[in-house]
């Protein structure tokens, strides 16, 4: 598999992620969406000799990147799994994310299996109909949910579920964990709210209850058989730190097809011994730091919930603009994040949601908003409530 020796060295020349946003069409309303997803694709999507011009780009990474096929919902665009073989056939690791909608089909599944989609990932955002299809915005979605990731167990498709935490269902996690037990994923990756798109109308949760949500976490990644990590809530591998805890371990162990990450340099203190012996921090890829996104018709971003426009393809070269745009080039370096994102001690592995800091100051390069970590506490208080 590509990716398994990313290292810190390589942020600056490569991603480890390539997000391609192949449309904005989708069925469902989804309370986060980033794109505000619609029935029909947008008069500006890139065309398919685009496309695959653009996945010809991705290959000319020295080291190519897992490229993400999401959307919207990737299976409402005509020629997904043309887009997909071609990349296949390029030498880059695929995964595809596709909407709970009657187009995600087991025979959509066996064609993406056929054509070479090595992952999927699969949202679930309560543990119940009523909390999931109110927070998608169709009725149905949760079934239709419990369906796709039958039809993925059945294929034996590595699964990622992607739950995303707001004010609705931030008290659920533990019955979400419980729901996926026993559904065959390899990974179990929560959203915290970036409010940007439709996240604007959700109401994201206070900073002090991140910690108790990582608690629980991190209760549930020593005690289930997937692997647990967060996207936009960085902080989640400062709170495992100070647990003691490996939060690379179980990525390792269970999702080397899903994740590829290494050790932070020797000097970082985060990766010194805790309470419990020696143990490795994660690299800290973040927005911009091993990750990049176009969006449905090219423009390059430093990720999709990051709506900074660093270029346009095909006018641009993403590999240009990964390795040499001054936006990249700062987010690629934790010293010049501002604030306490910039002096915290945990920096290489954590560095703070540069989305979220963007959306709430307007300072991509700002202090991450919700984390409340104070610089120097190294033990960790525990939550009164886990």
């Amino acid at each position: 598999m590509h990716n398994t020796t990313y290292k810190a060295s390589d942020f600056g020349r490569y991603p480890l992620m390539f997000y391609y946003e192949v449309t904005q069409a989708c069925d469902l309303v989804c309370k986060h969406c980033r794109a505000s997803a619609q029935e029909h694709a947008a008069s500006d999507e890139l065309s398919t000799e685009q496309s695959l011009a653009l996945i010809d780009e991705v290959a000319k990474f020295e080291r190519k990147p897992t490229m993400v096929f999401t959307g919207g919902d990737p299976l409402k665009r005509g020629d997904l799994f043309p887009l997909i073989r071609y990349a296949v056939n390029r030498g880059i690791q695929t995964a595809l994310t596709p909407s709970a909608t009657p187009l995600a089909t087991r025979g959509a599944f066996e064609r993406a299996k056929e054509v070479g989609v090595q992952a999927l990932g699969i949202s679930v955002d309560g543990p119940n109909a009523t909390v999931h299809d109110a927070f998608r915005g169709f009725e149905g979605s949760f079934a239709k949910t419990l369906e796709m990731l039958e039809f993925a167990r059945q294929l034996k498709f590595p699964v990622q579920v992607n739950t995303s935490v707001t004010r609705r269902n931030v008290d659920l996690l533990d019955d979400i964990a419980e729901l996926l037990a026993d559904r065959g994923i390899m990974m179990w990756s929560v959203f915290f709210l970036v409010p940007v798109g439709r996240g604007l109308e959700e109401e994201r949760i206070k900073p002090e209850e991140y910690e108790t949500a990582f608690a629980k976490l991190w209760r549930h990644a020593q005690r289930k058989p997937f692997a647990v990590k967060t996207t936009e809530a960085p902080h989640y591998r400062r709170y495992v730190l100070q647990q003691g805890g490996d939060p690379l371990a179980s990525h390792e162990t269970k999702t080397q097809k899903m994740m590829a990450q290494n050790k932070t340099p020797r000097q970082n203190p985060a990766q010194r011994p805790h309470r419990s012996g020696t143990h490795r921090a994660p690299l800290g890829v973040t927005d911009g730091r091993g990750i990049m996104f176009v969006s449905q018709n090219g423009e390059i971003y430093p990720a999709g919930f990051l709506p900074v426009m660093c270029g346009k393809f095909p006018n641009d070269s993403p590999a240009d603009v990964y390795r040499s745009h001054p936006v990249f080039q700062a987010l690629q370096d934790p010293n010049n994040y501002h604030g306490i994102c910039g002096q915290c001690e945990y920096r290489l592995v954590c560095g703070g949601s540069r989305a979220r800091a963007y959306a709430v100051t307007g300072d991509y390069l700002g202090a991450e908003p919700d984390c409340v970590y104070q610089i120097g506490q190294r033990e960790l208080v525990a939550p009164e409530e886990c």
